[in-house]
């Protein structure tokens, strides 16, 4: 490989993670291109949020290295990695109830755009955060719901409006987990498609337990079993490995296949 190629969206060389004596994250190796889809799956248990975790910087590793577009960022903070360009969300939503869809997402975009937080200035004056937060609502497809508080959204829109913050600030490489979880297969359906629209030239990462999802979002699947990696492909080949169908997806993948081949 040349020394001038373009570094990696994200690459995890190497990384553990110790509660202890307990080795939670066994050695794991990742490398995500730019613009990349992966999807990280795995039985309960298996590491997978402890992972986002230390990507986003929410734990540090006990040893590896962790490399966002090619620079370190293992060791340092969330605000510190979400300024390089990575932002996540989270299994349970994190929104200002009690302020509106557009409140809401303004305040994610006002850090980005170099604003700081100023109660005696008034933000009707801010006219790029602003314009960067009715451009995401649209997005979002939310537009409609512009100032309804977020606590009065339908789950799903909460959801879309939880997705709306993470990608507010442009960060290039987005962590989602678990999504779609507690959604109908309906709203499923129409949450993948705003996924894949709003991730267009981004990088993708997010741990999914819905099979349906994975295989029809993911360009490269990552299973992690016990805090290791046992294999990393496309969903094709993840889908015909042996190891994979023994350690997790088995009568998961069939029932998965079922459910597509009814819809």
């Amino acid at each position: 490989m040349s020394g001038t190629a373009a570094p990696l969206a994200l690459e995890l060389r190497n990384v553990v993670k110790r509660f202890g004596k307990t080795e939670i994250i066994r050695g794991v190796n990742l490398a995500v291109s730019k613009g990349e889809r992966v999807a990280v799956i795995g039985p309960n248990g298996a590491g997978k949020s402890t992972l986002f975790h230390l990507i986003s910087g929410r734990f540090g590793s006990s040893s590896g290295d962790i490399l966002l577009n090619g620079q370190k960022v293992d060791g340092l903070t969330p605000y510190q990695i979400n300024r390089m360009g990575l932002a996540r969300s989270f299994q349970v939503s994190n929104l200002f109830t009690r302020l509106s869809v557009f409140e809401n997402l303004r305040c994610a975009v006002l850090w980005s755009k170099g604003y700081k937080y100023s109660f005696w200035k008034f933000l009707a004056g801010a006219a790029d955060a602003n314009a960067r937060a009715e451009e995401v609502m649209e997005m979002i497809k939310l537009h409609t719901r512009r100032d309804v508080q977020a606590m009065n959204l339908t789950y799903a829109e909460q959801r879309a409006l939880e997705i709306g913050i993470t990608i507010a600030g442009g960060a290039d490489v987005v962590l989602l987990d678990e999504p779609t979880a507690g959604m109908s297969r309906s709203e499923t359906d129409r949450f993948v498609e705003l996924i894949r629209d709003i991730t267009v030239g981004k990088t993708l990462l997010t741990v999914e337990h819905d099979m349906g999802v994975v295989f029809g979002l993911a360009d490269k699947i990552a299973v992690l079993v016990y805090g290791e990696v046992i294999a990393f492909d496309t969903p094709e080949r993840v889908r015909a490995d042996e190891r994979v169908k023994e350690a997790y997806l088995g009568s998961v993948l069939a029932e998965a296949q079922a459910d597509a081949a009814g819809h």
